[in-house]
């Protein structure tokens, strides 16, 4: 498929743009993290309940998932230079009002401030990823994704040595990496304003808003496939992210220690398979990288809750977060390459419903385990992998 140049920018992949852009992406979700970690201080501090902290999750999940696809659609017809640290602001202000909350409903208004800043940066800096990529957008997402995979492993660990031994209070010292996060952006802030002066000097053709060439009606189902897709990925690895350790604990008896090292063996394998997924992507076709890292899983996924040996779980899990991983930039840019002059929204909507699926998934399988045990969560969750053979109903764009 030929690409426009309004698209990107045209005189190559801009490395420091998309350097930066990982390093706020680290940022963003490290305080976007802190949220949940602190969820024991909150509700020792104020006394609150359990259906308490679960409105507190809706709201901050309202305000951080269902937002982004609109903040992207607003940004894709009224784009903003600043819109990174505008956003940005918002976190900050959440932040530091979460540190001296002394009631409900200002916790619950910090939570939608902090959901806000990442509803704005998630399409924002995906869609500047997109233009600084020259063209290489499987490259570009990955780098700029394996930043929130970083980040997100971050915050927990923050809040433990920085937050929990001194007080709630001590959440507004974050602020000051927002600050410092704001500074990173202005420069990009800058670049973004230069590319929207270029784009607007290009002429618009007649045919430029045809985007991938298919029709509507394939449009929309093609954008319904690939969440059916972020949908089976994202159960499977809030499976992995949130009761892994508990699973280990119980099925081998390891210590609270060893089973956080082998958590993060685990995300290791994710911020590989994210790397290697969007170049994968760029040499071979975004549809393919979808199909071997979905139903790739599978045969890892099904063998799992079946072994009884510490080593070769471990060995499972470590296969399962590097081929999964790898889906999520191909599927992004699959998107954004469906809907090209929309990238904002499609950005946003991918983003806003991983972070949701995720959110929900923990909960419903949380229930699942007191339920029925912890085994029982991971002999249901293998099959996921295997709604990966939907993939054959995506059209092949590189090929339109």
């Amino acid at each position: 498929m030929k690409q426009d140049t309004t698209l990107y920018n045209p005189t190559g992949i801009t490395f420091r743009i998309l350097v930066a852009l990982s390093i706020t992406h680290c940022m963003n979700d490290a305080l976007q993290s802190i949220i949940s970690a602190a969820y024991p201080l909150i509700k020792d501090d104020l006394g609150i309940s359990f259906a308490q902290i679960g409105l507190i999750t809706l709201v901050y999940q309202m305000a951080a998932s269902v937002l982004q696809p609109l903040t992207g659609l607003y940004f894709d017809k009224r784009p903003v230079a600043w819109s990174l640290p505008m956003g940005m602001g918002f976190t900050l202000v959440g932040l530091v009002s979460l540190a001296f909350a002394h009631s409900l409903a200002w916790v619950l208004l910090s939570v939608a401030l902090v959901g806000i800043g990442s509803s704005v940066f998630h399409p924002e800096a995906s869609r500047l990823t997109s233009l600084a990529s020259g063209g290489k957008r499987g490259l570009a997402q990955s780098l700029f994704q394996v930043g929130g995979n970083l980040g997100g492993s971050l915050g927990p660990l923050l809040v433990a040595l920085l937050v929990a031994p001194y007080g709630r209070e001590n959440i507004a010292f974050f602020s000051i990496l927002a600050f410092i996060a704001i500074l990173v952006m202005m420069p990009i802030g800058q670049w973004y304003k230069k590319q929207l002066l270029r784009m607007k000097d290009i002429p618009v053709s007649g045919n430029e808003h045809k985007g991938s060439g298919l029709s509507t009606s394939k449009v929309v189902f093609s954008i319904t496939i690939l969440l059916l897709l972020i949908f089976s990925k994202y159960i499977y690895t809030a499976s992995l992210t949130s009761y892994y350790t508990f699973y280990l604990i119980e099925k081998f008896g390891v210590s609270v220690q060893a089973s956080q090292i082998y958590l993060f063996v685990f995300l290791i394998a994710t911020a590989i398979g994210t790397m290697v997924g969007g170049p994968l992507g760029d040499k071979v076709g975004r549809k393919y990288v979808i199909w071997g890292s979905i139903l790739g899983a599978a045969p890892f996924t099904l063998l799992m809750p079946h072994v009884n040996s510490l080593f070769l779980t471990a060995a499972l899990t470590f296969c399962v977060g590097l081929i999964l991983a790898s889906a999520f930039p191909a599927i992004v840019v699959y998107a954004q390459e469906l809907l090209p002059y929309k990238v904002g929204l499609v950005s946003g909507l991918f983003f806003g419903f991983a972070f949701g699926v995720a959110g929900i998934a923990s909960a419903i399988l949380g229930k699942m385990a007191d339920n029925y045990g912890i085994e029982a969560v991971y002999n249901v969750c293998a099959y996921m992998p295997l709604l990966g053979l939907v993939t054959w109903l995506l059209p092949d764009i590189n090929k339109k």
